[in-house]
């Protein structure tokens, strides 16, 4: 019996051989045309096919061989071979979740701020609008280049530069002396010198409606007399009670 395998097997690989040589030597009329292979899919495929019956294999191979032989002869297209496996193909499961990346968030209720400047500190001046300092002023009685400084928001001593005048000097004008007013700068400091408003009680005759404004510093005169319904150059008596705004 097992000399008829044996013979059997012989005769089937004489028959392949001849068919393969036999293919070899005839010509073709045109080029097969290449075809890629298919692959079996799948992560995991047995490298070889697994069979309790090996001749059946060869028989089937000789078969598959001898059919593609004849329609490449006939100027077909070569037929690619079948694997033969009887192993258990495994496929990968679909279904991988790719982690999403998070792109950073902008919040849509954000509020814009609005930086907050810090202001040096220091004294409070009362402003003195625009066109409210004259070129020159010209000093009356009970009045000095300090209190005019003080009412015009000016620097005193830039008042006296520009007027020509000394520190020393400042004390010793009398009225009737012309004073030039610079047109930027401010007071260094307070320019009030007592608080108001409130009510003055007149010391003396000899003072002046200019007088008692230089005693607040940032009042003006004729604010002085329209408050108390005079007129600016009016005659004041001792203890007169003067309104100050």
């Amino acid at each position: 019996m097992r000399n008829n395998k044996h013979g059997l097997l012989i005769i089937f690989i004489f028959v392949i051989s001849t068919v393969l040589i036999s293919a070899c030597e005839k010509s073709l009329s045109s080029a097969p045309v290449a075809t890629p292979t298919s692959i079996p899919t799948g992560l995991f495929v047995e490298p070889l096919p697994s069979a309790e019956n090996p001749m059946a294999m060869i028989e089937e191979f000789a078969k598959q061989t001898a059919a593609a032989q004849t329609t490449v002869a006939n100027g077909g297209t070569p037929v690619t071979l079948q694997a033969i496996t009887t192993g258990t193909v495994i496929t990968p499961q679909a279904g991988a979740t790719a982690t999403p990346t998070l792109a950073p968030s902008t919040p849509t209720n954000a509020v814009a701020t609005t930086p907050v400047v810090a202001t040096p500190g220091g004294p409070t001046t009362t402003p003195v609008p625009a066109g409210v300092r004259p070129a020159s002023y010209t000093l009356q009685s009970g009045e000095f280049p300090y209190c005019i400084a003080r009412r015009f928001n000016v620097d005193p001593d830039a008042l006296l530069s520009l007027s020509g005048l000394t520190s020393a000097e400042a004390n010793s004008l009398v009225s009737g002396t012309v004073l030039k007013i610079p047109q930027s700068g401010a007071f260094p400091g307070n320019r009030a010198l007592a608080p108001h408003p409130t009510t003055y009680t007149v010391s003396s005759s000899d003072e002046t409606v200019y007088g008692v404004a230089c005693k607040f510093g940032d009042v003006d005169p004729s604010a002085i007399a329209s408050a108390n319904g005079i007129s600016v150059s009016a005659k004041l008596t001792a203890g007169q009670q003067i309104k100050i705004p």
